[in-house]
């Protein structure tokens, strides 16, 4: 992969968007930076979804957690597996772009062209435009060694349970009570209208994905143990037995551990079926991820 150029080494580019506390002009490299140097300046462009003012019904926008532009190429996080890795940081190619003056057209691998007009904010934040329906999305700037990975990968776990199509379970602990969900061999996690849904079987280990019946359909929540706190809680909600709490823990990119509360007893599920995400398309084929996603990193620091 070609290596991002930073244009921040550039004195006098950094002088120009710097010295502006207010709307920065894109000009034609002479009266101010081109916009090719202003989306150079930073190597991931955070997405910041709960600043987006109008309908977000771009996907590959509502799919990417971060951006970046490198001569011509975009790359995109879309996933919470592999973050930080995948692409050196800078996710997968999803497509490829066009600057010209203050308007940016993206020409995405799959949801095809669409056209941007570019205000500058800052040096690290840019509005984005879509001249189709008039949405406003908003990116922030950093660079790799200042972005907080770990901090975009334990705010937004509930994105990353759906990133399997099934959790298998792999091991339970001889330490605990018996209780119900001693018998939940699968579990899957998908978006609901209103709150997330998870999917529970009790076959036999060992199916692949297409072959488990899914007995149970319920809505969990994962949230803090305590507030900015990485460690979670995940709620599960069976009508039938109650909802069940347990601590979730990450053990590796495939592998999660779940504490049963009431129980005692400790569970571990392998992620089986990773989903690339390239476009809300690629979540599962009857379960698309919806376009109300919730940022976890609102108000909250992703420098390292």
């Amino acid at each position: 992969m070609r290596a991002i150029t930073t244009f921040l080494g550039s004195a006098l580019l950094a002088l120009t968007l710097t010295s502006c506390d207010t709307e920065i002009v894109i000009g034609d490299g002479y009266a101010g930076p081109t916009l090719n140097e202003v989306l150079a300046s930073n190597e991931l462009w955070y997405v910041d979804l709960n600043s987006t003012q109008g309908n977000p019904d771009v996907p590959f926008m509502t799919r990417a957690f971060t951006l970046s532009f490198d001569f011509g190429t975009l790359y995109a996080n879309n996933n919470l597996v592999g973050v930080g890795s995948a692409g050196a940081g800078l996710g997968i190619d999803i497509g490829s772009y066009d600057a010209v003056q203050d308007n940016l057209l993206i020409h995405h691998d799959i949801d095809g062209l669409h056209e941007f007009e570019v205000i500058v904010r800052t040096f690290n934040r840019l509005e984005l435009r879509d001249l189709f329906n008039n949405t406003r999305y908003f990116l922030d700037g950093y660079n790799r060694d200042n972005f907080n990975y770990d901090q975009l990968f334990f705010d937004n776990i509930q994105y990353f349970l759906q990133e399997y199509r099934a959790w298998e379970k792999i091991y339970t602990s001889n330490v605990g009570a018996m209780n119900g969900f001693d018998q939940e061999n699968y579990l899957r996690f998908f978006p609901g209208n209103n709150q997330d849904i998870f999917e529970s079987s009790k076959d036999r280990n060992g199916l692949n994905e297409e072959s488990i019946f899914w007995d149970f359909v319920g809505v969990y929540q994962v949230q803090d143990q305590a507030p900015g706190s990485i460690n979670k809680q995940l709620t599960l909600g069976y009508d039938f037995i109650g909802n069940d709490f347990f601590d979730l823990y990450i053990l590796d990119d495939r592998t999660i551990e779940l504490y049963h509360l009431d129980s005692g007893t400790s569970y571990r599920f392998k992620g089986r079926g990773f989903m690339q995400l390239k476009t809300s398309q690629s979540v599962n084929s009857s379960k698309n991820r919806l376009l109300d996603f919730k940022r976890a990193l609102k108000n909250k620091n992703i420098t390292g």
